[in-house]
């Protein structure tokens, strides 16, 4: 039994390191999409061995600035063990407040801007139908309440939350270094399930129809008038 043990728990601590691994949402940002304390399950071979795509929902270390430092919860000894090996094998997400959760909108070298006069996000000049995913305010239809225009630096993304007139993401960054864009290398993994509550399961999908018609930025005459996002 101790044996069986010790394999078990080896195994699902080399499955939280290399494959998939457990977070809980701790804010609105990303609704309806995900709400409050929603589990979900990430897959730790994105970006390393498959490669980022437009629309999937990815979870990333802090970039730097993003996010309040957390306060110190007061643990008994009892308890902190107990959430170190429940985290340890992928049960407890106890760094989930460290992290951050959002849509890709923009790949390297793609132009991103908001909003034209149907108050449409474009990528790449092509107008998205965002209406799938994004939670507006009732009766608003721009998808943002920011104007911008900016064009993603290499080895970065774009990123911005569901919930568009309640998320601080790339566009509420964009005087930081990075302009707003986030290194692709502080991506965890792709979300792809809500774990729990058993209510809420179901496949979190990247809504591929919603980007087939952006091109390839190399494919996209220059544009004078997008900046730079590391500017």
């Amino acid at each position: 039994m101790a044996i069986i043990f010790v394999v078990a728990v080896l195994v699902s601590f080399l499955i939280k390191t290399f494959l998939i691994r457990s977070f809980f949402i701790p804010s609105g940002s990303m609704e309806n999409t995900l709400v409050v304390d929603d589990r979900i399950i990430v897959n730790e071979l994105v970006p390393d061995v498959v490669g980022l795509e437009r629309g999937d929902v990815v979870v990333f270390q802090d970039p730097g600035g993003w996010l309040d430092s957390a306060p110190e919860i007061e643990q008994s000894p009892v308890t902190a063990a107990v959430e170190w090996f429940l985290s340890l094998v992928g049960l407890a997400a106890p760094d989930s407040d460290d992290h951050l959760i959002k849509r890709v909108i923009g790949l390297p070298g793609d132009t991103v801007e908001c909003c034209n006069a149907l108050g449409q996000l474009s990528v790449n000049g092509v107008p998205l139908d965002e209406s799938a995913y994004v939670k507006l305010p009732v009766g608003e239809s721009r998808v943002s309440q920011i104007d911008f225009s900016v064009t993603v630096p290499e080895g970065s993304m774009w990123v911005m939350g569901d919930n568009r007139w309640n998320s601080q993401d790339s566009r509420y960054h964009m005087d930081m270094p990075g302009g707003g864009s986030v290194p692709i290398d502080d991506v965890v993994g792709r979300a792809f399930v809500i774990s729990w509550p058993v209510s809420r399961w179901g496949w979190l999908g990247n809504y591929p129809e919603v980007f087939d018609g952006v091109p390839d930025p190399a494919d996209v005459p220059a544009d004078s008038g997008a900046t730079t996002g590391g500017e």
